[in-house]
C-alpha cells in the first residue's frame, strides 16, 4: 500500500492558508460595520466672509454680486514715473592727490562716492554740486560732477 501524497507539513500550510484568508475577510466586514463616513456630504468644508473654515453652507441672503470683468488677472502694467537724473549735494570730502571723495546728496542725505575720472570742473570739500547716479562696484557712485 502507498501512502497518501499529502503530507502533515502540506496540510498544515493549508490550514493557515485558510485562516489568513477568512481573518481578512472578517476584517474587511467589521471595517464596513463599523464605518463613519457617511459620505460626500460629511467631508465638504465651507469658508465664510472672514475666511474661515465652517461645516455650515453660507447664507444666500449674504451673498455679494461680483462683476467678472473686473477682475484683474495678472499684474498691472507699472506706469512710468519720470524723475530727474540730476541730483543736488555738497562735497563732503575730496582727497585730490589720491582723486576720490564723498559727495552728500541735499535731498536724502545719502553720501555717493566719487572718482577723479567723473568729474567735469575740479571740486573742492563745501562745494555745492550737481551729479548723475550710476552702479559702480560696491554701490551707487556719482558721475558728471560739476559746481553749480
Amino acid at each position: 500500500m502507498a501512502s497518501s501524497q499529502e503530507s502533515y507539513n502540506k496540510r498544515d500550510q493549508e490550514k493557515k492558508r485558510l485562516k489568513k484568508r477568512l481573518d481578512k475577510q472578517q476584517k474587511i466586514a467589521e471595517r464596513k460595520a463599523n464605518q463613519q463616513g457617511g459620505g460626500l456630504g460629511n467631508m465638504i468644508a465651507y469658508v465664510d466672509e472672514y475666511g474661515q473654515l465652517t461645516d455650515t453652507p453660507p447664507d444666500p441672503a449674504n451673498r455679494k454680486k461680483i462683476d467678472a470683468e473686473s477682475i484683474e488677472i495678472g499684474v498691472p502694467k507699472r506706469e512710468k514715473i519720470e524723475v530727474n537724473p540730476i541730483k543736488k549735494g555738497r562735497v563732503e570730502f575730496f582727497n585730490s592727490s589720491k582723486g576720490f571723495g564723498f559727495i552728500k546728496e541735499t535731498d536724502t542725505q545719502e553720501k555717493y562716492f566719487v572718482h577723479v575720472n567723473n568729474l567735469l570742473e575740479e571740486i573742492k570739500e563745501g562745494d555745492i554740486v550737481t551729479f548723475e547716479l550710476e552702479r559702480g562696484f560696491k554701490g551707487m557712485s556719482a558721475f558728471n560732477v560739476k559746481k553749480v
